[in-house]
């Protein structure tokens, strides 16, 4: 799978144009946190899709098996490699330049779409609060997204200073409501379980597929300060900050949302849109409709700080793509005052400015699919480095030897590859096709820029037939065969799991056009798995050939 390459050592950043700024432990603390978490919101959307009792047990549950294993493998491998770019380069330097970009290029997409998700969020919280119209609501998101376009432009340091006032301002709005609820404590927050009866082991799965994308969603994003590393004088102060996070980010979610279901309850009428229960409705509820006032804008305010940072880690994903030679060149240009690559910076805005008229639950679970997958390309990238980098570079290790850290990454592949089967045939399709964008792209990129070879043509030789580097076709070979596979595993999981309901459900929820077809969708399905497997076939004998012919 992987190809020869020279170890990754830090970019000379200064020579691309970037500032160095110094950043404090505290500072990065807050970053993380924002990057991860900045308060529970989202979490609403899971209460009424999975239960009172599983949506906190899956909080209690998911730290363990998702958040915390990713965080102590992007501690281990930033300390050991922090430089621009963060979790592509650790990937590149693991399994070489194609699943390199496979994995830069599956999450830059997925931050493209998850900054839009906290841009949705901050336009339904004002909505709900000053009856906004969608002129009133769509002008909110607007204002929201140049912004702080504008201050990510100015630099990480700015991004750094509003990220500090704006994530204490939302840990103590937090805080209080637990400490409210808490003290009005009147009910059991685990009831009910489920948000409906489990008549089958299929319910199980039902229950915990419709609140998983969103849990995984709450506990991601451990990785994300890494792609800045270059920019910061000290970049080992990033493994130090995510380690401290991790409980901090626990408790924000887990204490706050059990504290509002004991107190307040009406479970079944939580959720992100503008009449639906929300934390600020226990505010009110206690302490009367001016704190609920208050934590109408605790939450703006908390959107905006996680959507500030997430523009800095995201524009730095193409940024590096660029500059390997992998994305379109415009994307490398860096503000000569700043030092920002202010060009990756629009980019995302513009983005933003499209996918933020979607509806939350859309664009969350598209975003988990491309995620997971760029998770399970680093999970496994930490075991192979792991023998590959001299135990004198890593600053920071996970204890317990080699087995633990298999054990580590192997649970959370596990759980990311049930994720992509329990959401729907309708998100299966979706997901999947935006991780074939990933194999697409680079063919055309690569050919189109020259990737690597075109930065060190001896270390990193081109197959000049091609016009990708050795061996690719094999690789692409063996991705579309994993893919042809994981087809094959969807196309018998899903009538199994979706046929008492899906046919009803999907001409409820679509109207028309393919997803409202079930059958269809199937059909689709078999017919996409069958061509991931021929085109496996294909570049393998491709590949074969190659190499006859090249001895």
């Amino acid at each position: 799978m992987a190809d020869v390459t020279k170890p990754n050592v830090a970019v000379d950043t200064a020579g691309l144009g970037l500032k160095k700024h110094k950043m404090s432990t505290a500072t990065v603390v807050f970053m993380v946190f924002s990057l991860v978490a900045a308060g529970c919101y989202g979490i609403e959307d899971m209460i009424p899709e999975a239960g009172s009792g599983l949506t906190l047990v899956m909080l209690m549950v998911l730290p363990f098996i998702w958040g915390l294993p990713f965080g102590l493998v992007a501690a281990e491998l930033g300390s050991a490699r922090p430089q621009e770019g963060g979790y592509y380069k650790w990937v590149q330097e693991a399994l070489g330049e194609f699943w390199g970009f496979q994995a830069g290029w599956w999450r830059t997409c997925s931050i493209y779409a998850d900054n839009a998700l906290y841009v949705i969020l901050a336009g339904g919280y004002a909505a709900h609060q000053w009856d906004l119209g969608p002129v009133g609501q769509y002008a909110i998101k607007v204002a929201m997204i140049l912004i702080f376009m504008y201050i990510n432009i100015r630099g990480v340091r700015d991004v750094g200073i509003v990220t500090n006032i704006l994530s204490v301002f939302v840990i103590l709005a937090f805080a209080m409501i637990a400490v409210i609820g808490f003290l009005n404590w009147n009910q059991n927050p685990f009831e009910p379980f489920t948000a409906g009866a489990v008549e089958a082991p299929a319910d199980w799965i039902f229950y915990i597929g419709a609140g998983i994308s969103i849990g995984m969603w709450m506990y991601s994003g451990y990785e994300s300060m890494s792609t800045i590393a270059g920019e910061l004088e000290d970049p080992q102060v990033i493994p130090r900050a995510t380690l401290i996070t991790v409980p901090l980010i626990m408790a924000t979610y887990i204490l706050p949302t059990m504290a509002s279901l004991a107190s307040l309850g009406m479970w079944e009428d939580w959720g992100g849109d503008a009449e639906a229960i929300g934390y600020a409705d226990v505010a009110a509820e206690y302490l009367g409709n001016g704190a609920g006032l208050f934590f109408i804008i605790v939450a703006i305010v908390a959107q905006c700080s996680i959507y500030n940072t997430y523009i800095a880690s995201g524009s730095r994903g193409f940024f590096a793509l660029a500059e390997d030679k992998l994305a379109p060149p415009f994307l490398v240009k860096v503000d000569k005052k700043y030092g920002v690559p202010y060009v990756a910076v629009i980019s995302i805005a513009a983005v933003n400015l499209v996918l933020c008229v979607f509806d939350f639950s859309s664009v969350v679970v598209i975003d988990v699919f491309l995620l997971v997958a760029s998770y399970i390309m680093v999970y496994i990238s930490a075991i192979i480095l792991r023998k590959k980098i001299p135990a004198s570079e890593y600053k920071f290790r996970i204890p317990g030897g080699n087995g633990v850290l298999r054990v580590i990454c192997i649970v959370p592949i596990i759980v990311a590859l049930a994720s992509f089967l329990v959401n729907g045939t309708d998100y299966f399709i979706g997901g999947m096709l935006g991780i074939i964008s990933g194999p697409i792209l680079y063919f055309i990129w690569k050919r189109m820029y020259g990737g690597l070879s075109k930065k060190d043509p001896i270390a990193h030789p081109r197959n000049p037939n091609t016009g990708l580097a050795k061996n690719d076709l094999n690789r692409m070979s063996v991705m579309f065969l994993i893919l042809g596979l994981i087809g094959v595993v969807g196309r018998l999981f899903l009538p199994w799991y979706e046929n008492d309901w899906a046919q009803e459900y999907y001409i409820e929820e679509y109207g028309s056009g393919l997803f409202s077809n079930w059958d269809l969708m199937l059909t689709v399905i078999t017919a996409a798995t069958a061509l991931c497997i021929v085109l496996a076939a294909v570049l393998a004998l491709a590949a074969r050939k190659e190499e006859n012919a090249g001895k």
